[in-house]
This record gives C-alpha cells, structure tokens and sequence, in this order.
C-alpha cells in the first residue's frame, strides 16, 4: 500500500490532525463547537498527545488537554470503523483518570472529563452527527450517575443537521472531505483557519522531517505486531499440540508462553507435533 506524502495529507489523517490541534485556538474552537461551552484558555500537554519526536517512547495520535477549569479532554481521530470503539472509550477514561491520580489527586477532587471521538463512519447506525452518552440507572432512569467523565462521538455520516450547531456539521464536512474539496471555501472562519495551519504544516521543513519519522515508527509499529502475532499463534499451536499427548504442566507452560524466539518456538511446534509424551518433548526441547 502506498504511503501518503505530506502533501496529500487531510485533518482526517491522524498526523495532519494532530499537528492541526496542537495549536490550542484551533483545539480551543472544535470543543467549543462540540460541547457548546465558551472555553477561556486551553493547554495542550505536548508530552502526553501527538508526538513525532525520537527522543519520546511510542506513538501517541489523540489530543490531550486540559482548560482553565482545569476539565481534562482527549480526543481521537477514528478513521477507520472499529468494533471496540466502545471499550476504547472505557480505555481512554482509565488513562485519564490514573494520570490525574497519580499526580496527586484523591477521588473526591477528580475534573471533569471528556474522550471524544471523531469518526469517519456511524459508530451506532442512527443517523446522527453528535452522540452524547450517559450512564443511567435501570430502576430509575431519571437517575443519571454523575462522576464527571463524559463520552461523546461524533460522526461524519450524520443525517439530522437541523439537530446540532451548523459549526459543527459544517467542521465534520470538512473532515470527511477528499483532498481537493478540503481545500475549498466553505464559508467558516474556523474551517479557514484550519486550512492555514494545514497549508502552513505542508511547506514546513520541520514537519515534513517530522512525518517521516511519525512513517518510520508506525512501519516500526506494525512490523513489532505482526511479530507479535506470529509468537502468539506458535505458543498457542505448541499447547494445543501438546495437550492431545498428556497434561502441561504450570512449569512448561510457562517456559514456553515466556519464549519469544520465533526460531525456537518453530523447532518446538515442530516437535510437539512428533512426540507422543510431554516427557518426549521436555527430553528433545
């Protein structure tokens, strides 16, 4: 499959949003626009969300920011549909919540919270632009249970634009937009800002060298995962294979989930498919 060049990159694209909301008036407005609330000031955490910078440990593609309320919100660009999205919003609030945890605060003095999800497709099949969640109580539905962490989706695919804020249909038709419609005039100040921060990001020499690092780590990424699928499926063969010849011991079950060596674990899949006793194959391992 082809990579992309910086050029053909849209918002959409998880590198070109991240860079695009780094700046915090950009990311200021589009949670204006979703929740519907005047923001004063936001900070972005630079360590904590998109970074393309080898001196930094893995890939981080979503927003993380906090604003003068000190309410903390992350958000993820969704390009791709997922069947977990759910569970990954779940993810998302733990890390939050450890994070502010673990800087010192007790339950009692917690933000606010908000993961947001900007999807490219209808994560729930209803037609809408924006979905809000809430978490209610079955008995009594009127009660909803308030602990300050807010789930919010949004999609592309949305079909009730008279039921949601026309800034904000009018920024998700920007995100969904194929490259030469994204750069037409759509007739919003913050959409125009938005395409300056991109035009600015594409002739910019240090974001160019940053993308093809941010290229080199995913590729990095994929191959690490794919090794570890690899791993995963020969353990699994070795067990199965040897659980039709006699009981596994913890002992040697261990040994074998702990080994990592593709090489080995071939030899040992191999094996297992020959012996005719667990003792056979500890003797030959």
């Amino acid at each position: 499959m082809r990579k992309k060049t910086i050029q053909e990159l849209t918002i959409i694209d998880n590198f070109m949003f991240g860079a695009v909301m780094m700046i915090p008036e950009n990311c200021k407005e589009f949670l204006e626009r979703t929740l519907g609330i005047a923001i004063e000031r936001m900070e972005i955490s630079k360590e904590k969300s998109i970074v393309y910078n080898p001196e930094y440990k893995g890939i981080r593609l979503d927003i993380y920011a906090k604003d003068e309320n000190n309410t903390h919100y992350n958000v993820e660009m969704q390009a791709l549909k997922v069947a977990d999205i759910m569970k990954r919003s779940r993810y998302y609030h733990s890390q939050l919540d450890m994070e502010l945890l673990l800087s010192g605060n007790s339950y009692k003095n917690l933000p606010e919270t908000y993961v947001i999800f900007i999807c490219d497709f209808d994560p729930f099949g209803q037609g809408k632009y924006r979905y809000t969640m809430k978490q209610v109580c079955e008995e009594a539905p009127e009660l909803e249970l308030d602990d300050g962490a807010h789930t919010i989706f949004l999609s592309t695919k949305g079909e009730n634009p008279e039921e949601i804020p026309k800034g904000l249909v009018t920024f998700l038709e920007y995100v969904k937009a194929p490259l030469a419609e994204s750069e037409k005039d759509f007739q919003d100040e913050y959409i125009a800002k938005l395409q300056d921060s991109i035009k600015s990001i594409k002739v910019s020499r240090e974001m160019g060298a940053r993308y093809m690092t941010f290229q080199e780590l995913l590729a990095d990424e994929r191959e690490q995962g794919r090794v570890e699928g690899r791993v995963e499926g020969q353990v699994k063969g070795i067990l199965t294979l040897l659980c039709d010849v006699g009981e596994v011991s913890p002992t040697l079950s261990e040994r074998i989930l702990q080994e990592k060596n593709e090489e080995t674990l071939k030899k040992w899949l191999r094996l297992a498919a020959k012996v005719e006793t667990i003792t056979q194959f500890q003797e030959n391992m």
